[in-house]
């Protein structure tokens, strides 16, 4: 092992905390901003549009995101459902279920940090580096990450929609 090597796995688990604590800073409660719930929709919706339309000529692979899709788009039905909606004097805020938000982005940064991981050990090998859609767990947790996010940017796109309706 070399000292690249060695340096690597050892500053992992920093780099996983350091995602980890902004994570959960970033599941505690927000001001609602209509701009950011549509960038958010919209980001998401590319986070799995994109790599779809590289697969249509590989139905397995886009069958997995499908089902990441599928699957993240319950869980983000079900964390609008659990996302605490406030209405004060001082604007809009809502508060997301955090464990379920952590959970679905630590599961796609394990992901992308897996093949960051694979990109390295496979250098100067002469092993081909694969692509990102070469991998069912991947397509699945693009999928998941993609749905679940979406969703809940769209409930609350949907919800401003509605409070604006409202008030006239």
């Amino acid at each position: 092992m070399n000292i690249t090597t060695l340096t690597l796995l050892v500053l992992t688990p920093f780099l996983v905390w350091r995602i980890y604590s902004r994570l959960r800073t970033a599941m505690a409660r927000q001001r609602s901003i209509v701009s950011r719930h549509w960038t958010g929709l919209l980001v998401f919706a590319a986070m799995v549009l994109v790599p779809a339309s590289e697969l249509f000529n590989r139905p397995p692979m886009l069958g997995w995101l499908a089902l990441g899709t599928a699957a993240g788009i319950g869980y983000g039905v079900w964390a609008c459902k659990k996302t605490r909606l406030e209405e004060t004097a001082d604007g809009y805020y809502f508060t997301p279920p955090a464990r379920l938000g952590i959970l679905i982005a630590m599961l796609f940064t394990a992901r992308i940090l897996y093949i960051g991981f694979e990109i390295y050990a496979n250098q100067g090998s002469g092993v081909p580096t694969p692509r990102v859609t070469d991998s069912m767990l991947t397509m699945l947790a693009v999928g998941l990450t993609g749905g679940y996010f979406g969703t809940v940017s769209a409930g609350l796109a949907l919800w401003r929609y509605r409070v604006r309706k409202a008030i006239g």
